[in-house]
């Protein structure tokens, strides 16, 4: 019988495996949902490294990040980006003729303008002499566009790098069918009458069914709800549990607005419309209201609703970094270094959003930490269900040590110290931008708290993740 049951686990599928080993070790964050009050830490040694340059945040902001398809829904992404660079200009007063070379994530692409960056930066003001490129790794996009400029810093090649993001998910590019698309390019190809006649004979009516961008894996064909849905089945994370994560990110991120904690935001002047100035899908509800939602999902048994999931998102960020000598000529006062960081991969179908897991304790590892050395964590929320199933691995010897090749579990961030100003489940998630907000989150964090060391974490589509690690600048 003990044989039988071992075969039978052993086979079970990966998610069935978790679900029976996390089921009885249920997470309850309802008793942590206040933050709690900031508490001047101890200085501890800096990370700084012999022979290799100290790269610093000078500043960052954002724009206000909109639910789509409000104000921003008559722009295009590089509008955005420019308010974005444009506002980072205003702040720190940087002559645009320094700035050496502009980065910037975007997912969705906007065909007319692939490289919105340069477009961006130019529609700013920048020198057209000023080289800039864009980038794309789904949701870690801008996370991508900052170490890609802190490697241009660190080996030399650049000493003033602007990095940022953007996404404009209200305007959206939708193609015709690729039947339609090889007919038109025929038609552009043929040269006599007869043979537009031709071309033109093999159309058919269902070739006008337009093509929407996949919301759904290349690879495995699934949406992130879906996979967000069973990655909280087999962790065991309850509706409840859930709604409660979500509610406290809406309610923290009210109490930051409130109190002018969100100081990276800056005022945009939409064309034709109103000044936009404060992010517009923190709403504060109720258990009880968000108990009355359905699943968005798997239904109806599903527990990922519109309550406890990222909503689309338009909005832009922009972050100014630089070498630290070159800081300090200018006179600059920075917010932060930037100090090490990790990419990793894993199985896309049932470890999708797990990035933060496995990237957290190799960060930590490599820049001598621990758990316990961290005085802010800023976490991407795309779900609730995937922040508490990455709270559940985290905290998991076995999940350690057969999915991670670890001997021990790297532990639970606390949640007093973890995104304490609210995340993108309630601030909102522009995919091309988010990481640099995390960035600028975690700064802001440890000068207005007192702590040293943040850690910004992030999962993304494709199975991918990043972590870095921020250091506060002396004051």
């Amino acid at each position: 019988m003990t044989a039988i049951l071992t075969y039978a686990f052993k086979n079970l599928p990966t998610t069935s495996k978790w679900a029976l080993k996390f089921s009885i070790r249920p997470l309850s964050c309802s008793s942590q949902l206040r933050a709690a009050p900031a508490v001047q830490t101890k200085t501890k040694k800096t990370l700084a490294k012999p022979n290799i340059r100290n790269i610093v945040v000078v500043d960052g902001v954002r724009t206000p990040f909109l639910l789509s398809g409000t104000s921003y829904k008559d722009l295009m992404p590089h509008d955005v980006a420019r308010a974005a660079l444009t506002g980072l200009l205003h702040r720190t007063s940087v002559p645009k003729e320094v700035v050496d070379y502009i980065i910037f994530g975007t997912v969705i692409q906007e065909v007319k303008t692939s490289n919105v960056a340069r477009e961006a930066a130019l529609g700013a003001g920048f020198s057209d002499k000023t080289p800039a490129h864009t980038v794309t790794m789904a949701c870690i996009s801008a996370n991508q566009a900052m170490t890609t400029g802190v490697g241009l810093i660190a080996s030399g090649q650049c000493d003033v790098v602007v990095a940022g993001g953007v996404e404009l998910m209200s305007d959206i590019p939708i193609r015709h069918s690729r039947k339609m698309r090889k007919l038109m390019l025929d038609l552009n190809k043929a040269k006599s009458v007869g043979q537009r006649l031709s071309v033109i004979s093999k159309f058919r009516l269902n070739f006008l069914a337009p093509e929407l961008p996949a919301v759904a894996e290349f690879s495995t064909s699934e949406t992130m709800g879906h996979s967000a849905d069973r990655l909280a089945a087999a962790f065991a994370v309850s509706r409840l549990e859930q709604d409660e994560y979500a509610l406290r990110s809406h309610s923290l991120a009210k109490k930051a607005q409130d109190e002018g904690l969100l100081s990276d935001v800056v005022p945009f002047k939409v064309p034709g419309k109103d000044t936009v100035t404060k992010d517009n899908g923190i709403r504060p509800s109720s258990l009880e209201q968000m108990a009355k939602l359905k699943p968005a999902f798997i239904r109806p048994y599903g527990t990922v609703t519109a309550a406890n999931s990222s909503f689309l998102t338009d909005g832009a960020s922009a972050m100014l970094i630089m070498a630290e000598e070159k800081a300090l000529a200018m006179g600059y006062k920075p917010k932060a270094y930037l100090r090490d960081f990790m990419y990793v991969s894993q199985d896309p179908k049932d470890q999708l959003l797990l990035g933060p897991t496995y990237a957290t304790p190799k960060v930590l590892e490599k820049a001598g930490l621990t758990m316990n050395d961290i005085d802010a964590f800023e976490f991407h929320e795309a779900f609730s269900g995937q922040i508490l199933a990455n709270f559940k691995a985290m905290d998991s010897d076995w999940f350690a040590q057969n999915y991670m090749g670890r001997k021990t579990k790297i532990g639970l961030p606390p949640l007093e110290k973890f995104n304490n100003w609210g995340g993108s489940l309630s601030l909102g998630h522009p995919f091309g931008a988010t990481g640099c907000r995390l960035v600028m989150a975690a700064a802001n964090r440890l000068r207005k708290e007192g702590g040293q060391y943040g850690l910004v974490a992030a999962c993304a589509a494709g199975g991918q993740g990043h972590a870095m690690i921020v250091e506060a600048y002396p004051k």
